[in-house]
């Protein structure tokens, strides 16, 4: 999901950092909102071990890059559900800013478009698992078809955001689309292998039942009915 240099530049960049600042201060919001309800320890935790998760899917993760981007298993919904929306946001935007500083300075400029991409889809995938998953259901009970539903938002949600940057930035050229559809074709593969991966970590946290201690390292809903 990492747009190529280039495909977007000049004065267009503008509304990449304007957008950036939007999802990094809602992000900032539900950080704030989530160490109210759960403690300054428990929300550090929770986002440093996604942090962690984000940049090892970035740098030691097999990536390629297709047509205007790069095709990532970054594990969103993964960290979405052990961890909650403010640690998962907190994890993509840090885990690509780490990326961008010390391992990949050219994807800098771009970090405006990359992490409006990454957030923004995360937000959707919030909303969206509201409908998704039946309230009264703790995640580590939820079905393959509803993990593969969250795939598909998540997935779907990244492709449609590096669709519309690379229109911005290019237009409708024959070409553009073409790379376009190239990258978008190869991103939704990974919704094969996101749901299976999901279920192996939940299988492991039905294992976990000591509530104390999976509200303080993972989200309370992941072991909770709510």
């Amino acid at each position: 999901m990492h747009i190529e240099a280039g495909v977007v530049d000049g004065a267009k960049m503008l509304l990449s950092y304007g957008t950036g600042a939007g999802v990094l201060g809602i992000s900032a919001k539900l950080a704030w909102d989530n160490i109210k309800e759960n403690g300054l320890l428990s929300f550090m935790l929770k986002s440093m071990i996604a942090t962690a998760i984000v940049f090892s899917c970035f740098e030691v993760l097999p990536h390629y890059p297709i047509g205007v981007s790069e095709v990532h298993l970054i594990l969103g919904t993964t960290i979405f559900l052990v961890f909650g929306i403010a640690p998962a946001a907190i994890g993509l935007a840090l885990g690509l800013l780490i990326q961008g500083l010390f391992f990949a300075q050219f994807d800098l400029p771009q970090y405006g478009i990359n992490v409006t991409t990454l957030l923004a889809s995360m937000f959707i995938l919030n909303v969206a698992v509201k409908k998704i998953i039946p309230s009264g259901t703790a995640y580590k009970d939820i079905s393959y078809s509803q993990m593969l539903k969250m795939s598909i938002v998540w997935e779907g949600a990244i492709v449609s955001w590096v669709a519309f940057w690379a229109i911005y930035g290019q237009g409708f050229a024959a070409e553009n689309l073409a790379n376009i559809l190239s990258f978008g074709g190869a991103y939704m593969s990974v919704i094969i292998i996101e749901p299976i991966v999901d279920l192996a970590v939940l299988s492991a946290v039905k294992a976990f039942n000591k509530t104390n201690e999976c509200m303080i390292l993972f989200d309370k809903k992941l072991c909770v009915a709510h």
